[in-house]
């Protein structure tokens, strides 16, 4: 079977994170992936714990159903290999600082050059223009400059570290599929391809949405526990007598009601709409002291059979046991050589037309080298030349 994506070619020169989530999001979707790795500067993933038989498992979920190459890009004859590649594999994908993948020889107007139909995806912190475009950064820091862990934690204990990568993430990996479809949909139509610029800063900034919208027409400045849906009213978290923990998000009032039923409260049903901050703060201290009341799998029960926007906070352990994720097949086997298969996350994306099955964990470094030089017509003697000058692993 073929995936949505079968017609693109794509080489991947990212690592870490926010590229190769985003080549995985591809690949899942049929799109063939081919990843250039460096054969002497060690991608930090591939020994990333924790570990399953001697391999990071998260190389081995970040880099399924790809091919990969390793290149020497210091050497003139790499970088002439990967501009023979770049006239079949017409679109790339790279998360280097600006600059660096000019100073290699293959940047931008370099293989534009070779390809004048290529797409070239570049995902970086902040951008290929602007005073910070050349500073160093992760995830904790574009957070913090997008102005979004401003108003994302408690007022008496400050900004949450996120469990999750959302500047990598929401930021970068899909914003970065986003932007190399659309331009992938344009060249359809214009047969001209294009340089996008991902800035994961920029496009974390525009998750703000209803914040941001409120400030820029209106002038109100989000912070700490001070909106509808950052703990400034009872949309919150409860826990209980056991110290677990419930969501709550009944904001409706047929759901509001519902839920203040449920906890045996149903006067307070009303107090869910009001706007005063005083109010909902004074609410959510009714809440508290209702969920203290009886433990995580009494409230289960009471909540199991109720359309109130009330759910348990699960661990992953437990997310992955929970019927709803199971009926959406949001884990997959995905082969291995001659091991059992490892067990990843699926693609969460659903096609009618079905997707293509998992066909390999991440690969060993440049595992697919001669397998690709192959394709590009190398004689037997001449990888071997390649391999002793160290042009290629």
């Amino acid at each position: 079977m073929k995936g949505p994506l079968s017609s693109l070619k794509i080489l991947d020169f990212s690592t870490l994170l926010p590229g190769p989530f985003a080549s995985l999001l591809l690949a899942d979707m049929g799109a063939e992936v081919l990843r250039i790795e460096s054969p002497t500067r060690m991608d930090l993933v591939r020994v990333l714990p924790p570990h399953d038989g001697g391999v990071s498992a998260s190389h081995a979920y970040l880099n399924r159903n790809k091919r990969c190459i390793a290149l020497d890009l210091k050497q003139p004859e790499a970088v002439a290999l990967v501009k023979q590649l770049v006239a079949e594999y017409d679109i790339v994908l790279e998360q280097f600082r600006p600059g660096v993948m000019d100073k290699l020889g293959v940047g931008y107007e370099a293989l534009k050059a070779v390809n004048p139909k290529l797409i070239y995806v570049s995902i970086t912190g902040y951008g290929q223009t602007g005073p910070y475009k050349d500073r160093a950064g992760h995830d904790i820091n574009y957070l913090a400059l997008a102005g979004i862990a401003s108003y994302t934690g408690r007022r008496d204990s400050g900004p949450l570290p996120l469990g999750v990568q959302l500047a990598d993430i929401a930021g970068g990996s899909l914003h970065g599929v986003m932007g190399l479809l659309a331009a992938v949909i344009q060249r359809q139509v214009t047969g001209e391809g294009q340089q996008v610029d991902v800035s994961m800063t920029d496009c974390v900034f525009s998750l703000h949405g209803m914040a941001g919208a409120g400030y820029l027409a209106a002038g109100v400045e989000p912070q700490m526990e001070n909106q509808a849906l950052n703990g400034g009213s009872f949309y919150d978290y409860y826990r209980t007598r056991d110290g677990r923990w419930f969501s709550v998000g009944s904001l409706e009032p047929q759901f509001m009601q519902q839920f203040c039923t449920a906890i045996g409260r149903p006067e307070l049903a009303e107090r869910g709409l009001s706007p005063r901050p005083e109010e909902q703060q004074a609410l959510k201290r009714e809440i508290e002291i209702e969920f203290e009341k009886h433990d995580f799998a009494e409230w289960q029960q009471i909540f199991a059979g109720l359309d109130a926007c009330v759910e348990p906070l699960l661990s992953l352990a437990e997310a992955l046991e929970h019927p709803q994720l199971q009926a959406r097949r949001l884990v997959t086997e995905v082969p291995r050589g001659g091991n059992p298969p490892q067990r990843q996350i699926a693609c969460p994306i659903r096609f009618s037309g079905g997707l293509p099955a998992p066909r390999h964990i991440g690969a060993p470094l440049g595992a697919h080298t001669e397998e690709v030089l192959r394709e590009l017509g190398y004689s037997a003697e001449r990888i071997a030349e390649l391999k002793a000058g160290k042009v290629v692993a």
